[in-house]
């Protein structure tokens, strides 16, 4: 009997470990992306919130990754598997003023590696290394994290964005966000989906609020 107990206990610690591991994978691969929404359409991965701050993010990935699987997207279209860390990758811009430069912008909200960085030692809520050497995950949970941390944070926009929210201002919100997010329709590099951003954000705030019973 002690015998088939110290098997069962092996057999158990093993597959609470395999799993562990599988999720940690999971977690630095980006997890598997299964779904066919493309863009805004895509629910955040981040559970929780400020259904006004979710609705805001969701409205940016429009313009910004408005693809299905935003999470891994690089500048140009290209996914990457690997989200244990920014991907640092500076690709050739095609159009717009800043053509003939690169960018290392990626993931959802088309962070650039410097930002990223510079946003994530404020917000991100799980980093890891050492205090003088952090490291950052860039898996879509600690997208969502860090941007809905620093839209909600007065001091780093000089602003109350949650409350302007409240108070029906998005055209402003999105005209204070565009020295960011350049295609947010007040910016250098408005797209096909600018002119459309206020209303995307009000049919998402909608589903948003409706999910969190607001």
């Amino acid at each position: 009997m002690s015998q088939f107990i110290k098997r069962l206990v092996v057999g158990t610690v093993a597959v609470v470990v395999w799993a562990m591991v599988w999720v940690e994978l999971q977690e630095r691969q980006g997890g598997a992306c299964n779904s066919s929404a493309v863009g805004y359409k895509a629910p955040l991965v981040m559970s929780g919130g400020d259904p006004y701050i979710r609705a805001l993010m969701r409205t940016i990935s429009a313009s910004e990754s408005n693809v299905r699987c935003p999470y891994s997207v690089l500048y140009g279209g290209q996914h990457i598997s690997n989200l244990s860390h920014h991907p640092d990758r500076c690709l050739p811009i095609v159009a717009g003023p800043n053509i003939g430069n690169c960018t290392t912008a990626a993931g959802r909200y088309q962070f650039i590696t410097t930002t990223w960085q510079e946003v994530s030692h404020l917000y991100h809520p799980h980093p890891e290394g050492f205090p003088w050497h952090r490291q950052y995950s860039f898996a879509p949970q600690y997208q969502d994290a860090v941007v809905h941390a620093w839209l909600s944070d007065p001091a780093a926009w000089g602003a109350d964005i949650p409350q302007m929210l409240r108070d029906d201002r998005i055209e402003d919100v999105l005209g204070l966000l565009s020295g960011t997010w350049t295609s947010l329709g007040y910016g250098i590099e408005t797209n096909s989906m600018s002119s459309s951003l206020p209303d995307i954000y009000w049919r998402i705030l909608q589903e948003e609020k409706l999910a969190s019973a607001w």
